[in-house]
């Protein structure tokens, strides 16, 4: 299968980032791809917290209701990034995916919601519910950004059949090291495939890493963004995941 993993440019313009993800993810799918991938909270570029009231929306609602068209349209699952999500009075951080019938498949709301420099654990609601979905590529695990910080969760997936790992995600450029440590050692210790669009640019003060990444089994990167707005494509294959695990079968002998 081909995976996309679109980098986009943070900034506060819903509208202006609806019509720019549409055409990302139209030139993604013309270009081969069955699963495209969005970044953290890409409508307003997560560091603008004071303008997650004014964008928050239901799931579904009016962004999802454009993703899922535009992932019909073309027949592809479409990891859509991460909304910000309103249900009654509590916002979440949510993901979502879909499926190539424009259906939503999947949503997950962002377990590890980040304190550090940050009002994201201020302002939202933490999920509790690990998320991971059978689909026609395999199974897919959704997480976001600060998730990668917390082996716990990607061991939780694993568990639960997991073969693709994928993470939306806003990291800041100062900490772009851990960036590539944790991307790569999420995928080597659960001998999964990771898919990990990141927002690139500077918002509020803060530079974005960018770097988006598709990273094998072994832990190697399949492709890297850069630190432009662009796209990346990667051509895997679960097998790889299958020949991986059975080759050097490190989570078999695992002893709890």
């Amino acid at each position: 299968m081909r995976i996309a993993a679109v980098q986009l440019e943070a900034r506060n313009a819903p509208e202006t980032n609806r019509e720019q993800v549409v055409e990302r993810i139209h030139d993604a799918a013309g270009r081969g791809a069955d699963l495209v991938v969005l970044p953290e909270l890409w409508p307003v570029g997560y560091f603008a917290f004071d303008a997650y009231g004014d964008v928050a929306e239901s799931v579904p609602g009016e962004t999802t209701a454009r993703l899922a068209a535009v992932a019909e349209e073309r027949s592809i699952y479409l990891h859509g990034g991460s909304l910000l999500e309103r249900d009654g009075d509590d916002l979440y951080n949510t993901s979502v995916l879909f499926g190539p019938d424009g259906r939503l498949q999947a949503t997950y709301r962002k377990i590890h919601l980040f304190g550090y420099d940050s009002e994201e654990s201020v302002r939202l609601t933490a999920g509790e519910t690990v998320c991971a979905v059978e689909t026609g590529l395999g199974t897919l695990g959704l997480t976001t950004c600060y998730d990668l910080r917390f082996p716990g969760l990607y061991r939780s997936l694993v568990d639960a059949g997991v073969d693709v790992l994928l993470v939306t995600s806003a990291w800041p450029r100062e900490r772009l090291d851990h960036w590539h440590l944790f991307t790569r050692t999420r995928a080597v210790e659960n001998q999964a495939i990771l898919v990990a669009a990141n927002l690139t640019g500077s918002l509020r003060g803060v530079d974005l890493g960018g770097e988006s990444v598709v990273v094998d089994p072994w832990g190697v990167e399949r492709a890297n963004a850069g630190g432009d707005a662009r796209t990346i494509h990667a051509d895997v294959a679960l097998e790889e995941v299958r020949e991986t695990r059975d080759s050097f079968p490190a989570l078999a002998d695992r002893r709890l």
